[in-house]
């Protein structure tokens, strides 16, 4: 099968909005006011997104995949999930606590910006691979894609990964990620750039991110957070 365009267009929305959005809810959440709302929000990041790499992993459950490559999705989710909750939690507490030197500021410095983040945008981007990789093989007789669908998710999808990446700081992993991704599909899967939806979706999206990485960098001479450059 070919994983519908409207699919992923629900998934490049999820996770665009699940990502984005949490960053810009610093206000005390009501019933307890320890918290925020973004942390509220972002108790929803893996029950949403978790699935919905699964429901394309498996093309909407159509197709059954091999025990090896079950378990590797499962591997790949749970590093995903592990790094979400690590932020999650130490995010919280880093705000709690405020600006400081001591050694509890900085293991939860540590925790909420550098493990968390690497192991969180590690998962992001092999899963990734694994979707494009593990994905079915389509007649070449298969229609070509609509790409109106495809390119808007892609366009947010490449635009997410690029921000999240660049202001987690794990631009060490997430660069060469979205570069090794689009030349593997153009070395492997390049006939199913015109046919296979969910290919030809993280090919853009990884491609879109590429190019706002080397904007970012022959702008600023490196890759500066968004935060330190006063944009957030």
């Amino acid at each position: 099968m070919v994983s519908r365009s409207s699919l992923i267009l629900v998934f490049a929305l999820c996770f665009a909005g699940l990502i984005l959005v949490p960053p810009f809810l610093g206000q005390p959440f009501p019933a307890y006011r320890l918290i925020h709302w973004a942390d509220v929000l972002d108790l929803l990041t893996p029950l949403v997104l978790v699935p919905l790499y699964w429901v394309l992993f498996s093309d909407s459950g159509a197709m059954a995949r091999s025990l090896r490559l079950t378990a590797l999705f499962l591997a790949l989710a749970a590093l995903w999930t592990l790094g979400q909750g690590m932020h999650l939690g130490a995010n919280s507490i880093n705000n709690l606590l405020g600006a400081g030197t001591t050694h509890l500021h900085g293991i939860v410095h540590f925790y909420d910006e550098v493990l968390s983040h690497y192991l969180w945008h590690a998962g992001i981007a092999g899963l990734s691979i694994l979707l494009v990789f593990a994905a079915s093989p389509v007649p070449v007789t298969t229609p070509r894609i609509r790409w109106g669908i495809v390119a808007v998710s892609a366009v947010l999808y490449g635009l997410t990964y690029f921000l999240a990446i660049n202001e987690g700081g794990t631009v060490p992993i997430g660069l060469p990620a979205a570069a090794l991704i689009p030349l593997a599909i153009l070395a492997f899967r390049r006939s199913d750039l015109r046919t296979h939806n969910m290919v030809a979706f993280f090919f853009v999206g990884y491609l879109l991110a590429v190019v706002l990485f080397l904007g970012w960098y022959a702008y600023w001479g490196g890759f500066p957070e968004f935060s330190e450059v006063g944009l957030l």
